[in-house]
C-alpha cells in the first residue's frame, strides 16, 4: 500500500482505490466462561469492553440498536484487544467486543458468543494510493498489477493449498492447524477473499459507518466519504484482474 502523508493543511493526499473482499467472522461480542449473559439485550447496565474506533466499536453500536438499546445503556470501556481479554478473564468486564486473535483466544478460554458482527460488517478492507501515485500512469499500472497478483495469490491458496496456508495462520495465532483450517474454510464459504475495484455500494457502506461514528461522537464533524474514494485505478485494475 503506498505510503500516506499527513499534509499540514489537514487535507488528505490519498484516495481509496480498491477493496479486498474478505470474511467478517471472528468479529464478536463475547461473554466470559460461566457468565449467565446470553444476549446483547442482557448487557443493559453491564460493563462492556470494546476496541475503540474499530469494527468492534461499530458492530457493538449496531447490535445494541438492534436489541433496542443505546450506547448509554451500557458502561462502555475502551480497551485494546490484549487488555480486553485480560479484563474479560479477570471478571472486571461483563462482555467484550473484539475481533481476530482476541476472539480466538477468548473462545479458547471458554468465552461464549452473544453477538456477532458478521452480517453487519461489509467485508470491504480498503486499499489506498497517494495522489502522486494516481497521477502517474506507470505507477497506476504497477499498483494494479500488484493488487491483481494478490488476488491471484488467494486463488492459488484455494486451489488445493488450504492446509499449507492454515499451518502459516496457526503459527501466527497459536491455535491448532485443524482449527485454523476450519476457520479459513468457513471464512471463504462466507465471502471469498479477493480484490475488487471501488463501487458505489462499497462507498455507501463506508458512509454508513462514518455516520455511526458521528452519532457516537468519535467523528467530530459530518463526513462525506465519497470524497476519499476514486475510480481512477478501476480500469487498469479490471484489466489486470482479467489477465
Amino acid at each position: 500500500m503506498p505510503r500516506r502523508r499527513s499534509p499540514a493543511d489537514g487535507k488528505p493526499n490519498f484516495k481509496v482505490v480498491a477493496v479486498r473482499r474478505g470474511n467478517t467472522l471472528n468479529q464478536e461480542v463475547v461473554a466470559p466462561k460461566g457468565s449467565k449473559i446470553t444476549s446483547i439485550a442482557e448487557l443493559k447496565g453491564k460493563k462492556v469492553g470494546y476496541v475503540k474506533n474499530t469494527t468492534a466499536h461499530y458492530f457493538l453500536y449496531e447490535l445494541l440498536k438492534r436489541a433496542g438499546l443505546g450506547w448509554d445503556d451500557i458502561r462502555a470501556a475502551p480497551l485494546d484487544p490484549a487488555k480486553g481479554i485480560a479484563a474479560l478473564n479477570g471478571g472486571s468486564i461483563d462482555a467484550f467486543a473484539g475481533y481476530g486473535n482476541a476472539v480466538i483466544t477468548a473462545h479458547q478460554r471458554g468465552a461464549r458468543t452473544i453477538g456477532s458482527g458478521k452480517d453487519i460488517l461489509s467485508g470491504n478492507f480498503v486499499w489506498t494510493a497517494s495522489d502522486d501515485t494516481l497521477d502517474s500512469a506507470a505507477e497506476r499500472g504497477a499498483l494494479a498489477d500488484l493488487l491483481a497478483r494478490i488476488d491471484k495469490a488467494y486463488a492459488y491458496v484455494r486451489d488445493g493449498r488450504q492446509k499449507e496456508y492454515a499451518k502459516v495462520i496457526a503459527a501466527a495465532t497459536h491455535q491448532p492447524v485443524d482449527q485454523a483450517l476450519e476457520e479459513f474454510t468457513a471464512g471463504e464459504a462466507q465471502r471469498r477473499t479477493g480484490i475488487r475495484p471501488v463501487s458505489a455500494e462499497a462507498t455507501a457502506s463506508e458512509q454508513k459507518v462514518a455516520d455511526a461514528f458521528g452519532a457516537l461522537g468519535a467523528v467530530k464533524r459530518e463526513l462525506t466519504v465519497s470524497g476519499f474514494w476514486t475510480d481512477r485505478l478501476s480500469a487498469p485494475l479490471r484489466k489486470a484482474l482479467a489477465s
